[in-house]
């Protein structure tokens, strides 16, 4: 798959980038060998193969959710630097 150099102007455009002409002169040799590598890419076949997100098996290494009794309203506000009847009173933010 060839790219042109009006694709690469285009796509520099939709991204909103302002490239130098150096800098497409560099650039689209390079697009064109990335679409080429993807292009020998899709030859594989990969039908049997899982999709994948990691390049490792992941297990979550949380423990399970399990009710417990609450510590109390007393024992919760015991550190409280300034409460009011049952709840902490904090700075005013505005």
């Amino acid at each position: 798959m060839k790219i042109s150099r009006a694709e690469v102007e285009h796509v520099a455009k939709l991204a909103r980038l302002s490239l130098t002409e150096d800098q497409y002169t560099i650039f689209t040799p390079q697009i064109n060998n990335i679409l080429e590598y993807i292009e020998k890419l899709n030859e594989l076949d990969t039908a049997n193969v899982p999709p994948t997100s990691h390049a490792i098996p992941l297990s979550n290494a949380f423990r399970e959710d399990e009710v417990k009794p609450s510590i109390g309203l007393d024992l919760t506000l015991a550190n409280a630097p300034e409460k009011e009847g049952s709840t902490f009173v904090v700075p005013r933010v505005i």
